[in-house]
């Protein structure tokens, strides 16, 4: 007889930090827009983590003031953006 492992996806809103200024449900749902839109799901992980530990060395050397905030957090925040108000980017 095989087993059979189920994953159970909870639609409960998961405790992401214990920062009140990010909502779990929007940070998920940015990061499956991200993840949906783009036409290579494994760069677009490796997009976020790369931006992750930009943010993350711009933290350590003092560089931002939302330290509050996680690296990844805040790296799926800006993508998103930039992928939905792409006429706010500069340049």
């Amino acid at each position: 007889m095989l087993s059979r492992s189920y994953c159970i996806i909870s639609k409960k809103p998961m405790n992401i930090s214990n920062n009140p200024g990010i909502d779990s449900n929007d940070l998920a749902k940015r990061g499956e827009s991200l993840i949906r839109q783009s036409t290579n799901r494994y760069l677009t992980t490796v997009k976020i983590a790369f931006r992750a530990k930009q943010r993350r060395f711009d933290d350590f050397d003092g560089l931002l003031d939302e330290s509050t905030i996680k690296p990844v957090q805040r790296s799926i925040i800006e993508l998103s953006d930039e992928q939905d108000q792409p006429d706010l980017l500069p340049g």
